[in-house]
């Protein structure tokens, strides 16, 4: 099954066909990946290339995996949710919390796709031992159009993520609305 897929590091897979296809052993594929993965994630981009101007990407997030709160400028992003329980936070430029939206796919009865055109801070918290989720935005693929929260540990401070994320779950917990009181960070 992985020669499917051309690696271009432990969390980005590439489809290299005319006609990507996946079924559920590609899916558990990817979660053994995501499982091996220091930062818990693997996504498969199903678009040919960082410049092309439509990504769809098939992601993988285990329980635990830190998604710091980011948004993108002159972006779109849908989500849909294929599998599994994630909380999406919105930010305001401060770091309060904006909105709660408690997703889960179809069978859920929870909201399972959403689509954010204006560049929101976001994050997932994912609620499922694991998360499958198709996410499609516009290319090409430029980091300097993703903004990261200043108020947000970055990735590589383990300490600060741990802190952040217990400060982010003891507000979401004693907030559950969110009416924007809560300051992170």
């Amino acid at each position: 099954m992985t020669d499917k897929y051309r690696t271009v590091n432990p969390e980005v897979l590439y489809s290299d066909t005319a006609l990507t296809l996946v079924e559920g052993g590609d899916i558990t594929l990817f979660k053994q990946l995501s499982s091996r993965n220091p930062r818990k994630r693997i996504r498969l981009c199903a678009h040919g290339k960082p410049e092309d101007r439509l990504h769809e990407m098939l992601i993988v997030h285990e329980r635990g995996a830190y998604v710091r709160p980011h948004r993108h400028f002159g972006k779109t992003e849908s989500t849909h949710i294929i599998e599994g329980r994630v909380d999406v936070i919105l930010f305001d430029d401060d770091g309060r919390i904006k909105q709660t939206i408690k997703m889960g796919d179809f069978a859920s009865g929870l909201p399972f796709y959403y689509r954010m055109e204006t560049p929101l801070f976001h994050t997932l918290i994912i609620r499922s031992d694991v998360l499958v989720f198709h996410e499609t935005t516009n290319g090409p693929f430029d980091r300097k159009e993703t903004a990261f929260a200043p108020w947000a540990p970055e990735d590589s401070d383990t300490d600060g993520i741990n802190a952040y994320t217990a400060e982010l779950e003891a507000s979401l917990a004693a907030a559950p609305e969110n009416k924007g009181s809560e300051k992170h960070g």
